[in-house]
């Protein structure tokens, strides 16, 4: 099998891209699995397909590096509007694209070229029914919750990264639990992040991420993936973050989100309750994997 692709970050979450409206990937999770081993395939943290849609300018589908299907990814979906914008698939401005969890409007931002540098996505309403999370947990929202029910791995990481035993769980159409912590380079997320996410609680696995609040609008953050492992960027899960940080009280409602692969500014609008996250959108390289051959 032959595929030309693309590689492309949302600072250091990265994606194998394929254009869907000139070539098919027959059994993509699987492609997925190939293309996203660092060593011995393209390397990234999944899969990108960009398709025709009937119902926005395009349709995004992402799997994950254990091939498992994505429904959202806020660092993948900028590099969509990125790349259907410069290959000319769609020229509009804001680009509709059409994902697991509906359509997400994109503000391109666009350098004096007409090249696509950065972009603003509507990430829509937060999800905080337990149900809808979902998670088993009871109760109207899961805000600073005990953490008991994570069965967390015992050991020093604990008092060395300062961490506190309140989790509190939002939904972006995908699941994350925040922990908050003084030092988050001091968890483990290698040996925590796995137990976390496969956790009971979360019937449908779970994204976490451990928080530092450096000020009510700046915070640093690290992330566990489900299906990717360690990642250097969350998009959903920094605006999970933000909309944590208010229901907490420990945010404000604009907040600068520091990530291992660069920084994030969100948004949780009073005014209509969506979320807005901005940030960079770049390509790597292009190139043709021959699959098997």
């Amino acid at each position: 099998m032959r595929m030309r692709f693309t590689k492309m970050h949302g600072i250091g979450n990265d994606y194998v891209y394929v254009n869907g409206f000139e070539q098919s990937v027959g059994d993509p999770a699987a492609v997925a699995r190939a293309v996203s081993d660092r060593h011995f395939g393209i390397g990234g943290d999944g899969l990108v397909l960009i398709l025709p849609s009937e119902t926005a300018d395009v349709r995004m589908r992402m799997f994950n590096a254990d091939g498992s299907e994505g429904k959202m990814c806020g660092n993948a979906i900028r590099c969509v509007a990125k790349y259907a914008h410069e290959r000319g698939l769609a020229k509009g401005n804001p680009l509709r694209v059409e994902t697991a969890t509906g359509v997400k409007v994109i503000e391109k931002i666009l350098n004096g070229d007409g090249r696509v540098t950065a972009a603003r996505v509507d990430m829509g309403l937060p999800i905080l029914e337990p149900s809808e999370i979902p998670t088993t947990l009871s109760g109207q929202k899961i805000v600073d919750a005990p953490t008991d029910a994570l069965h967390l791995p015992a050991g020093d990481w604990q008092a060395a990264s300062g961490l506190q035993p309140a989790m509190t769980c939002v939904s972006m159409g995908n699941p994350h639990v925040v922990l908050y912590c003084r030092d988050v380079g001091a968890v483990p997320l290698e040996q925590v992040g796995p137990i976390v996410e496969t956790a009971a609680i979360f019937p449908d696995r779970v994204n976490l991420h451990v928080v530092r609040v450096i000020s009510p609008k700046e915070v640093r953050m690290r992330t566990w993936e489900r299906g990717s492992g360690i990642t250097l960027a969350c998009g959903t899960g920094a605006s999970a973050v933000c909309v944590a940080g208010v229901l907490t009280g420990r945010g404000e409602r604009n907040v600068l989100v520091h990530l291992p692969g660069g920084d994030l500014d969100i948004e949780w609008r009073q005014k209509d309750g969506h979320v807005y996250m901005t940030g960079p959108a770049s390509e790597v390289f292009d190139g043709q994997w021959r699959g098997d051959e």
